[in-house]
C-alpha cells in the first residue's frame, strides 16, 4: 500500500500530482475554535512559490490556497480542514522524453518497477511541486502552536557555506537564497547562475531552529521527536540525509566534549551548550530544537546523462521544461512546515498523556 499521511493525532494527507489540475492537503485532529482563513496560509505558500527569481523554476504558479471544509465562521470546527491549491501553468509536452527513458537520480525508474505504471508529467507524484500541500497543512500547525517560532535558513549551496559568524536572521528574507550571510548570498549568485547555465543543478543543506517548545515534548523510544522529525524531513522529495544536534559530528567528540552541561537556573536547568539538539531520549529539554537536512541536486538538468529506455535499451536523456537549479533554495519553506507538523502533532499528543 501506499502512505500519504504522516502524524498520529495531529494528521495530514497530501494529494495530487505535479501536472494534474490541483493539489492539496487534507488535515484532521485540529482542535476546533482556532482562528483560521486562508490569509493565515498564504504568506507561507508565497515564500516556496516559483518563479520569483531567475535561482528557481520559472513555472509560473500563483498556489493560491483555498479552504474547502473545517471551517465555519473563520474558525476551525475540529473536522477535517481541506486546502486546495490549483495548477495553472502546466507544460505536459515537456516530458516526452521522460515517457520513453528514465530520468537518472529521479524517482521514474523506481516507480515503473513499484506500479508498472507512472505519471511521468513532471514526476506525478514524486515531484517538488507536492511539497506545495505540505507547506499549507504546516501553516495550519503553526496556528497549533503559536508558543513556538519556526525558522530556517539555507546553510550551504554546492558544498560553499556560510560564516556562522556573520549571521544575520534579518538578511534571510532579503535575498532569494533565504541565507543569513549577505557575503556568501553574492557567492551564491554566480555559482547558481553557472550551475543553471551549464544545464546542471547543485544540493544545498538547511538548517532549522524551533526555539518555545518546552521541556517534556516528545516520547521514548518508538516515537521520540527527534525520530518524527527524521522520518518528516526525511519524506521530502530530494532530502538524502537529516541530522538532530551535532549529528555525525557528534561521533567524533568525547564524553565529555558531548555532553550539555547543566546549571542551576531560574525556570529549571541552564544548559551551557546544545550538542543534542534540544532532545534527549526522545523528549525536548526546552533548548531550541536545531535539524540539519541535506537536499541532493535537482535530478532534471539539460546536460545528457546515460540511462535506459522502459524496453532496456540504452540511451541518453536531457531533460526539457522549468526546473530548479538549486531544489535546496524553496526546501527552506517546506522543511519549516515539516518542523511545525511535527511540533503540533507532540503537542497534542503530550496534552493526550500528560494533561
Amino acid at each position: 500500500m501506499s502512505y500519504n499521511t504522516f502524524g498520529r493525532v495531529f494528521r495530514f494527507t497530501t494529494w495530487g500530482e505535479s501536472h494534474g489540475p490541483a493539489l492539496g492537503a487534507v488535515v484532521d485532529g485540529c482542535p476546533p475554535g482556532i482562528a483560521l482563513t486562508e490569509a493565515d496560509l498564504q504568506p507561507w505558500l508565497d515564500r516556496r512559490r516559483p518563479g520569483q527569481s531567475r535561482f528557481t523554476t520559472q513555472r509560473r504558479e500563483p498556489d493560491q490556497v483555498r479552504i474547502l471544509s473545517g471551517v465555519f465562521e473563520g474558525r476551525t470546527t475540529g473536522t477535517p480542514i481541506s486546502l486546495m491549491i490549483e495548477n495553472v501553468d502546466q507544460r505536459s509536452k515537456d516530458y516526452s522524453d521522460v515517457a520513453l527513458a528514465y530520468r537518472p537520480g529521479h524517482a521514474d525508474y523506481a516507480y515503473d518497477a513499484k506500479y508498472g505504471f507512472r505519471d511521468y508529467r513532471g514526476g506525478g507524484r514524486s515531484s517538488a511541486r507536492e511539497t506545495a500541500a505540505r507547506v499549507a497543512a504546516g501553516a495550519v500547525a503553526r496556528l497549533v502552536v503559536p508558543q513556538v517560532r519556526v525558522r530556517a535558513w539555507v546553510e550551504a549551496i554546492g558544498g560553499d557555506a556560510i560564516d556562522p559568524a556573520t549571521f544575520d536572521d534579518v538578511a534571510i528574507d532579503a535575498n532569494p537564497f533565504f541565507c543569513p550571510d549577505p557575503a556568501a548570498a553574492a557567492r551564491w549568485e554566480e555559482k547558481v547562475d553557472a550551475a543553471r547555465k551549464a544545464g546542471s543543478s547543485l544540493g544545498a543543506v538547511v538548517v532549522c531552529e524551533a526555539t518555545g517548545v518546552p521541556a517534556g515534548w516528545g516520547a521514548p523510544l518508538y516515537a521520540k521527536l527527534d525520530s518524527e522529525l527524521a522520518a518528516a524531513c526525511m519524506s521530502i522529495n530530494a532530502v538524502k540525509g537529516v541530522e538532530i544536534g551535532d549529528g555525525f559530528a557528534a561521533a567524533a567528540l568525547s564524553g565529555e566534549q558531548n555532553a550539555d552541561a547543566m546549571r542551576p537556573g531560574a525556570d529549571g536547568p541552564a544548559f551551557l551548550a546544545n550538542h543534542a539538539g534540544g532532545i534527549a531520549g526522545g523528549i525536548a529539554t526546552g533548548q531550541p530544537i536545531r535539524v540539519r537536512v541535506a537536499f541532493k541536486p535537482t535530478s532534471s538538468i539539460l546536460t545528457p546523462v546515460e540511462t535506459v529506455t522502459r524496453e532496456g535499451g540504452a540511451t541518453e536523456i536531457a531533460t526539457k521544461g522549468r526546473h530548479d537549479p538549486c531544489v535546496g533554495i524553496r526546501g527552506v519553506p517546506v522543511v519549516e512546515a515539516m518542523v511545525a507538523l511535527v511540533l503540533a502533532d507532540q503537542a497534542l499528543l503530550h496534552r493526550a498523556q500528560c494533561g
